[in-house]
């Protein structure tokens, strides 16, 4: 209860601070870092270009370093948002699935992001976090596609593999929407540097801009 108490204080004194002019109080979000052999370190300069971007376009605050947290470590408190992404296998340990359950249920936030080829190990290892769930296609009218910007057909197709459409799934804890995974879409690698994959700037827009959102939805939905 009492680690449960100050993760909600964490989220919420910086969101409060930034609400009233104060830019002392600064927001974290983090990669996790996970065992199995898949490249979690994968989208190198995604966050940071995700945290300036909302940063300069959401009044946030957003720690621009590209901090990384391991799944099992209890530093996981420490962050607002946590993103997960890669190629391969992903492995859980039972311990790792202990933390992150307690992070997600204390108003944590995961978002995965396939980054192809990971779908068939992730939904595995999160079938372990919560037994009783399963993920659920998010409907169009959902709010985490109409924060600051407006996704009416929701998740947008940054890069194409194999004609399948992106889709956003995501997994409900008592009616909060507690991880967002999106698959088919490749939004982390949307929001690396322009020069890595070389996306025309009106995709790259619609990666940050839907990244955006998912932040947005993070902080505001505990």
């Amino acid at each position: 209860m009492k680690r449960t108490i100050t993760f909600i204080l964490f989220l919420i004194v910086p969101f409060l601070a930034l609400s009233q002019g104060h830019s002392k109080f600064s927001l974290k979000i983090a990669k996790v870092k996970y065992t199995g052999g898949g490249d979690w370190y994968a989208n190198k300069t995604a966050l940071p270009n995700l945290a300036e971007f909302c940063n300069d376009n959401l009044g946030t605050s957003i720690d621009v370093d590209d901090e990384i947290v391991e799944i099992g470590s209890p530093e996981l408190f420490d962050f607002s948002y946590i993103y997960l992404t890669g190629h391969g296998n992903v492995v859980f340990s039972d311990s790792d699935v202990d933390n992150l359950r307690s992070y997600l249920v204390s108003g944590g936030f995961l978002h995965i992001d396939d980054n192809y080829g990971l779908d068939k190990f992730i939904r595995l290892e999160m079938k372990k976090v919560f037994p009783d769930l399963d993920f659920i296609e998010i409907p169009f009218d959902h709010p985490i596609y109409h924060q600051t910007f407006s996704f009416p057909d929701g998740l947008p197709k940054i890069h194409e593999h194999d004609g399948k459409p992106a889709q956003g799934f995501g997994i409900l804890y008592e009616g909060r929407l507690v991880c967002f995974y999106s698959y088919e879409s490749d939004l982390g690698n949307g929001w690396e540097d322009e020069s890595i994959h070389n996306d025309p700037e009106e995709v790259r827009l619609k990666a940050l801009q839907m990244g955006a959102n998912i932040i947005s939805f993070a902080l505001t939905d505990f």
